[in-house]
């Protein structure tokens, strides 16, 4: 079936000198294709390879997926077929008259950061295992998915 899909990501907050020239740096993608449910073993495949994606080495810890589990998840497939991205990432753009105004002008930087940790009550000693070691407070998503990708 053809489908679109479109990505957004806030990057920062844009304040201006003029409430009119406030803006987002952002990241985007809209993709056009055709969409397919991906079946069978592919299927299985592929929802371990997205807990992989996150934590490298996690997917040999949790008990392996049931039949019921696997019936319960849909894994749909996309050929792109055509994609635009934009992104935008600059300061302010003040208007020259506007720049004897003494409102704060400038970029408040937006991340997804890493919290702490909340372990489960009922975990019975299990510390938490090495592929999640990445994931302390503090770290940003990004970077963490980054250096695990590389493992």
């Amino acid at each position: 079936m053809p489908v679109c899909l479109t990505m957004a990501h806030l990057d920062g907050l844009v304040m201006a000198r003029t409430g009119f020239n406030h803006s987002a740096n952002y990241r985007s993608v809209m993709c056009f294709g055709q969409a397919h449910l991906i079946e069978g073993e592919a299927k299985v495949a592929a929802l371990h390879a997205m807990i992989e994606r996150f934590c490298p080495g996690r997917d040999a810890g949790p008990r392996p997926f049931s039949a019921q589990d696997i019936k319960a998840s849909a894994v749909i497939g996309m050929e792109i077929e055509e994609a635009s991205a934009k992104i935008r990432a600059a300061g302010n753009l003040d208007e020259p008259e506007d720049m004897d105004n003494p409102s704060w002008a400038g970029v408040i930087p937006v991340a997804t950061v890493i919290g702490a940790a909340q372990p489960c009550p009922k975990n019975l000693t299990q510390p938490i295992i090495a592929g999640l070691d990445g994931y302390v407070a503090g770290a940003h998503l990004d970077a963490v998915i980054a250096a695990a990708a590389l493992r």
